[in-house]
């Protein structure tokens, strides 16, 4: 986790070390005695030697010595395995660069140990940055597990309590509900160039109540994402106006969508690059679904290059607890007027029986035994996120370079098909022509006819009498608009024959996308058509309408078409996905809402003359 706030350093440090204090004792543990502020000027890293501070009648005198920095790294043990290691310091560049706070919590866990790391750093002019790492290390090789570790509940508590921002935008621990008026300042946080976070948009289904899903659903979906992303929920008033002004970012039917930094909002390429979790894999195991959701921002945490001021902290050096004096027995007089205790994790004189050497002795080579083996295991994380970052940077590659050669070989597969095609046809044409004068005309037998023979409709009137036979089609449109192009003479049949192959190819996209099998949108599905389904051209399916139509408001709401009020309240939708089934001037469309992950259907919602845009009068 890696947030801004606007409070002070040494307020942020003592707001952690509060949360951080209560915790530990709520966990059963000695609570950290408060830790003690550096003074200004040079900090010495390590213990005090003996006899460094002067204490008795003889440091109160005039001419007394002053006492040097204390200590900048110490450790504390607060349990049985539980240690805490508080270090703070300027920023390396000098003292004029700033100044850091860190605690390294190390607790056991049942087969390793879980280490909590808080770094609060602060620049001189800058906010101050607060970033907390959890890790879990195995007793085996030491190695990091990212996957397997939960959300610190520290994170909880401090986000609120730090007011934490990520650029402009508040980072929350729970999913927030956005009304329509907040949809343009969602939209501005998405494409803020400042903002560091994935953003998780969720969607609500037509058919249920917004706090009945937000409560069983996003709120569980969301549970592992508190300091990895910031989560809101469109409400169905926030959806249409969301989705209208993101064409190709659009989230709707109870699918959840993470927004990545850097969204280019007019960019189709770029809609692809955001990852979309469609609500039937969130119904069928919420709990396995909010992994797949956290996998896209714990790797993005892990990725960013940190800021300048906590790449700038120092690494952290805890030095080897000293032995401790033996105490003086009570009422025995002082060896001296400067004697002092060895100053170590805790600076006070220790008072009681004499301790053991030879135990003393012994729990200090554990502890710089437990200390190599920490450095150790420093290192061994160190060099398998190196190792794991290098895989990553290789398997993307090769994922880039093993796409761009299937897109050439399909390429080239579809132009090999498409010049075998023309073959064909000439072939068969100079068959036909040679063969014209020779084969006698065939007589049509008396009732059969064209629509008969291929069964696809010659007019619209009949292909909408036969749109039953479209189970998870819905024609929700005015028939008026279909009918008139009966009235056109100019190649009416060969529209109702086009739109009709278009229906059929929507039909089985549809069969295919509620199962999860349709690999994309109709689009895709077009251009990559499954063997044994209907082929329909491509070119001819268009995902939406261009820009212009979205900035002109009578344009826009031409396309606003009928949906039932399960899909949507307001029972209009915008369809800006249409076919082309003809050209010409009068250019027919077919228009129709893809809810596949919603509902389960696709409404068309009008067939007819192409509507207003820039090329129409």
């Amino acid at each position: 986790m890696t947030v801004t706030t606007t409070l002070p350093h040494a307020d942020a440090v003592a707001l952690a070390d509060e949360q951080l204090a209560a915790w530990l004792k709520q966990e059963g543990c000695e609570e950290p005695p408060p830790p003690v502020r550096a003074p200004a000027g040079p900090i010495a890293v390590g213990p005090i030697p003996v006899g460094a501070i002067p204490v008795g009648p003889a440091a109160a005198g005039a001419g007394a010595t002053t006492p040097p920095p204390v200590a900048a790294a110490e450790r504390l043990r607060l349990g049985d395995r539980v240690l805490l290691d508080r270090d703070q310091g300027p920023l390396r560049g000098g003292p004029g660069a700033g100044r850091y706070d860190r605690r390294r919590l190390r607790t056991p866990a049942p087969h390793g140990t879980r280490q909590l790391t808080l770094t609060v750093a602060t620049a001189p002019g800058g906010p101050t940055w607060v970033r907390l790492e959890a890790e879990t290390h195995s007793t085996g090789n030491g190695v990091r597990t990212p996957c397997r570790v939960p959300v610190p509940e520290l994170a909880r508590t401090l986000l609120p309590l730090l007011d934490a921002t990520d650029g402009p935008a508040a980072v929350h621990p729970t999913p927030r509900v956005i009304t329509a008026g907040e949809v343009d300042g969602l939209i501005d946080e998405l494409c803020d160039p400042e903002r560091r976070l994935p953003t998780v948009v969720a969607s609500v289904p037509a058919n249920l109540p917004l706090d009945r899903w937000v409560e069983d659903v996003v709120r569980p979906l969301c549970h592992q994402l508190p300091g990895l992303a910031t989560a809101y929920v469109l409400d169905p008033g926030a959806r249409t106006g969301f989705n209208v002004a993101l064409e190709y970012h659009s989230v709707y039917g109870g699918a959840v969508r993470t927004y990545l930094p850097e969204v280019d909002p007019a960019s189709r390429q770029d809609g692809a690059r955001h990852p979309v979790l469609a609500r039937g894999r969130i119904e069928q195991d919420v709990r396995r679904a909010a992994g797949l959701l956290a996998r896209e921002p714990r790797r993005l945490a892990a990725d960013l290059p940190l800021p300048l001021p906590l790449a700038s902290v120092p690494v952290l050096h805890v030095p080897a607890p000293h032995h401790r004096a033996s105490a003086v027995p009570a009422g025995a007089p002082a060896t001296g007027p400067t004697a002092a205790p060895t100053v170590g994790p805790v600076a006070a004189p220790t008072v009681g029986p004499v301790a053991d050497p030879a135990a003393d002795h012994a729990e200090l080579a554990a502890l710089a035994r437990e200390e190599q083996q920490d450095r150790a295991e420093q290192q061994a994380r160190v060099d398998e996120l190196e190792r794991v970052r290098r895989t990553l940077r290789r398997e993307r590659r090769d994922h880039h370079e093993s796409r761009k050669a299937r897109e050439r070989q399909e390429g080239q597969d579809h132009q090999d098909h498409h010049a075998r095609r023309k073959g064909r046809l000439r072939a068969g044409a100079r068959a036909l022509a040679s063969r014209h004068c020779a084969v006698p005309a065939v007589v049509a037998r008396p009732g059969a006819t064209s629509a008969g023979r291929s069964g696809k409709p010659e007019t619209f009137t009949e292909l909408l009498a036969r749109m039953g036979e479209f189970p998870l089609l819905t024609f929700t449109g005015d028939q008026k608009t279909a009918l008139a192009l009966d009235e056109l003479q100019c190649a009416g049949a060969g529209w109702a024959r086009l739109a009709w192959d278009g229906l059929t190819a929507l039909q089985e996209y549809a069969e295919a996308a509620v199962r999860g099998a349709a690999g994309g949108d109709f689009k895709q599905w077009c251009e990559h058509t499954p063997e044994g389904c209907h082929r329909f051209p491509p070119r001819k399916a268009v995902r939406g309408e261009s820009r212009a139509v979205f900035s002109h408001g009578k344009w826009k709401r031409e396309r606003m078409l009928p949906v039932p009020e399960s899909v949507d309240v307001s029972r209009r939708a915008f369809m800006g996905a249409h076919l082309r089934i003809g050209g010409g001037r009068t250019a027919p469309r077919l228009h129709y809402l893809d809810d596949c992950s919603g509902s389960g259907r696709i409404y068309v919602g009008y067939i007819g003359l192409h509507l207003t845009n820039t090329r129409t009068n």
